[in-house]
């Protein structure tokens, strides 16, 4: 698995448009083989940043099948205006420093 973040900035007043774009392109996402989560996180701090996470089962099947795919055609319509906006967009492997609790059993 690879995760791949990009971290953006968006002006306030765009910010509505910004996430109906990712509302839309998120379809994209849950269409691709290769996708196996997805989340759009807001900055509490600093609410002019945004973090999309995307964890994929390899950077293979995100760089030469998704991007080569009709889905990703359709998710880069929704997302290309907002491509000057980027700050950061890289692909992480994990550690093995890694927990996530169960929040349903809490």
């Amino acid at each position: 698995m690879i995760v791949e973040y990009i971290r953006y900035k968006i002006p306030r007043e765009r910010q509505r448009e910004f996430e109906e774009a990712y509302t839309n392109a998120s379809r994209s996402l849950d269409a691709s083989k290769h996708c196996q989560m997805y989340e759009l996180t807001h900055c509490a701090e600093e609410p002019e940043l945004y973090i999309l996470r995307i964890e994929w089962d390899s950077l293979d099947g995100h760089m030469k099948e998704f991007r080569s795919s009709p889905e990703f055609r359709e998710f880069f319509r929704y997302v290309q205006p907002f491509f000057n906006d980027i700050q950061e967009m890289r692909h992480y492997e994990l550690t093995k420093v890694s927990k996530r609790k169960d929040l349903a059993a809490a």
